[in-house]
């Protein structure tokens, strides 16, 4: 087989930081530096190239614009390479991995993103092996000669998990990212282990699309004990929103006590869109499953299921942005996209 023809994208974040000598703070430094201090690269028989935006950035400067700025460059060099390989902060990591996994229609290409909690020009980092194994997974092939991973995910230390699943559980650990309601793709030891019943595939396979436009009329609302009816009524009436992701308790529970309910509904009669996830890191919404739960299905609150909530924020702007009417909206939101959500 030819050599694997692999981009490296790179955004900023810490994996191409340095420290600032007069402020102590680290910064963004050029691309090509980066690679000087990964000398390992050059031994992958691949042939690599690299393209960096003209200002990298902190990740969390990252903004929908910044969303279709990597999904510009991968449409424009889709057919000329096997993969492509992301190199991104962390602290907004999942937010792109999910929204890319929208705005890539009919992916069929890896998309692997990574970066790390040290600088690679560190003694000590974790970027150097998180870069090589992502080129390594965005090089990866089966049996058939068919990409391995053929959908946005991020690699990050052991594992590789799904863009749309995953979520950064720590900002300390190398173990930073973590799907929690999907297994691995991969598991990354002596050698890396595909998990290929987790693997995405499309039914067919069809060209690229690229949707460029992510309305950002969205926003989060989380219960919390204490929450007043002024603050919700005001957050809920926000003008010129859409749609609100509403972070619930458990199972996806809230206070049923009737100015709660009042709000929400008087929200959703007046077409704004409102998805139900989870607070807990784990497990799903299940509405029926208590009476607070119940009510605000009740008032047309749509289940998110285990969606996170990364991938729920960034899947309403996807909708939205379809130019949808708020019923589509909800049914799509009840639909798995591209293995974003578990649908019983």
């Amino acid at each position: 087989m030819p050599r694997p023809k692999i981009l490296l994208v790179y955004t900023g974040g810490t994996i191409g930081m340095i420290e600032n000598p007069d402020t102590r703070s680290l910064q963004p430094f050029d691309f090509t530096h980066l690679i000087d201090n990964v000398p390992k690269v050059k031994m992958l028989d691949y042939d690599i190239e690299n393209i960096q935006f003209e200002n990298p950035i902190d990740s969390a400067n990252m903004s929908p614009q910044h969303w279709c700025d990597i999904a510009a460059i991968i449409e424009k060099y889709y057919d000329a390479f096997d993969g492509f390989v992301v190199l991104h902060g962390t602290d907004t990591m999942a937010f792109t991995a999910s929204a890319l996994s929208f705005m890539l229609e009919n992916l069929h290409k890896p998309v692997i993103i990574t970066g790390s909690q040290l600088p690679i020009g560190e003694v000590r980092t974790d970027g150097e092996e998180n870069l090589i194994t992502a080129l390594q997974i965005a090089a990866a092939r089966d049996a058939h000669g068919d990409p391995m991973v053929q959908e946005v995910a991020i690699l990050f230390e052991n594992y590789l998990w799904r863009g749309n699943r995953s979520t950064k559980m720590s900002a300390n650990n190398f173990n930073a990212f973590k799907s929690n309601n999907y297994p691995s793709l991969a598991k990354i030891g002596l050698g890396i282990d595909f998990k290929e019943d987790a693997l995405y595939r499309m039914p067919t396979k069809r060209p690229l699309k690229v949707r460029y436009k992510m309305d950002p009329s969205v926003m989060f609302v989380t219960l919390f004990p204490g929450l007043t009816e002024q603050t919700l009524r005001y957050l809920m009436s926000a003008p010129g929103i859409k749609g609100v992701v509403l972070k619930t308790y458990g199972a996806g529970n809230g206070p049923d006590d009737e100015w709660v309910i009042s709000t929400i509904r008087d929200a959703v009669e007046r077409g704004v869109v409102v998805l139900n996830v989870t607070q807990c890191v784990n497990g799903g919404v299940h509405s029926d499953l208590y009476d607070t739960g119940n009510a605000l299905a009740k008032a047309g609150v749509v289940s998110g299921h285990d969606i996170t909530s990364e991938a729920a924020i960034t899947k309403m702007m996807y909708l939205f942005g379809l130019n949808l009417p708020a019923e589509s909206v909800k049914k799509y939101l009840l639909c798995s996209l591209c293995g974003e959500v578990t649908i019983h």
